[in-house]
């Protein structure tokens, strides 16, 4: 395996239009050391299953994507994303991946306080779970264009003060820079995780000028306008030495043909590392 490539991973929504096994066996064959699972990749089969595809490729998995979800206004609704959240847990357990990323979820009309309240008590419920299957549970901050329906944390503080406050060693937060390249304390927060080891995931890929859909118009490393250089190295100053996990959701980089896709994908990200420094 190429050393440049052994903490690269790809989030399986990256390349969508190939399978568990496809994208498996092209990442292996390229060097490319690890494989984020989405769920979607892996209905229909059992855990197990997608086990032994990732292992007989020889592939690590840092994440599964994505549970949390934790907003809404009744109780019973909540106590069953809860129970949701359980059995991912388990399902990245059985695949082996070292954590379960967690997009919180948001609720139209509620105050967005209360809801990260729901988010730390859904979390806090999660941990007995988490500890004895030894699945690290990391917030991931999205973007403010969508705090009214997707998420109530979009800043690195928020994700951190739950961080805070649970003070366990299973909940950190997942650094996507689609989401946080904006905030003007971002360098700021990245040093705070780092001195609370806290910062459990760096997820890479590009802002688009002008980004064309609120959600599925992610751009290629080096095509838009984040400094991801400079967050890159602000990251690596913080001690972070896990995955650099490659997530683009993108229509245009789905009707490509993916063999191409991904060989540029390997290209800009050894000449993101490269410059980092």
């Amino acid at each position: 395996m190429s050393a440049a490539l052994d903490r690269l991973a790809v989030h399986t929504i990256t390349t969508k239009p190939w399978t568990l096994a496809e994208a498996a066996d092209r990442y292996a064959r390229r060097g490319i050391g690890g494989i984020s699972v989405w769920v979607e990749a892996i209905e229909g089969m059992t855990a197990t299953a997608a086990r032994r595809i990732v292992d007989d490729a020889g592939l690590r998995v840092p994440a599964l994507v994505r549970g949390g979800f934790f907003c809404d206004p009744s109780e019973s609704e909540r106590n069953r994303r809860i129970d949701r959240n359980r059995e991912l847990i388990a399902t990245a357990a059985e695949l082996g991946a070292e954590m379960l990323v967690l997009v919180v979820g948001a609720t139209p009309g509620t105050p967005l306080d209360r809801q990260r309240g729901w988010v730390s008590d859904g979390i806090e419920a999660l941990l007995p779970e988490a500890q004895a299957a030894g699945v690290k549970l990391a917030i991931e901050p999205l973007h403010p264009m969508y705090a009214a329906d997707k998420s109530c944390i979009n800043r690195i503080a928020e994700a951190r003060h739950i961080c805070q406050r649970l003070d366990h060693a299973s909940v950190g937060v997942a650094v996507d820079v689609y989401h946080v390249w904006w905030d003007p304390d971002l360098e700021l927060e990245i040093t705070r995780l780092g001195e609370t080891r806290t910062l459990f995931a760096f997820h890479l890929c590009d802002w688009r000028v002008p980004t064309r859909d609120m959600l599925n118009d992610r751009a290629l490393m080096g095509d838009g306008c984040i400094d991801l250089a400079g967050i890159t190295a602000a990251v690596r100053l913080a001690g972070f030495d896990g995955w650099d996990e490659v997530e683009i959701f993108s229509e245009e980089h789905w009707r490509e043909d993916q063999d191409q896709f991904l060989d540029r994908i390997v290209e800009r990200y050894r000449l993101l590392e490269s410059r980092h420094g």
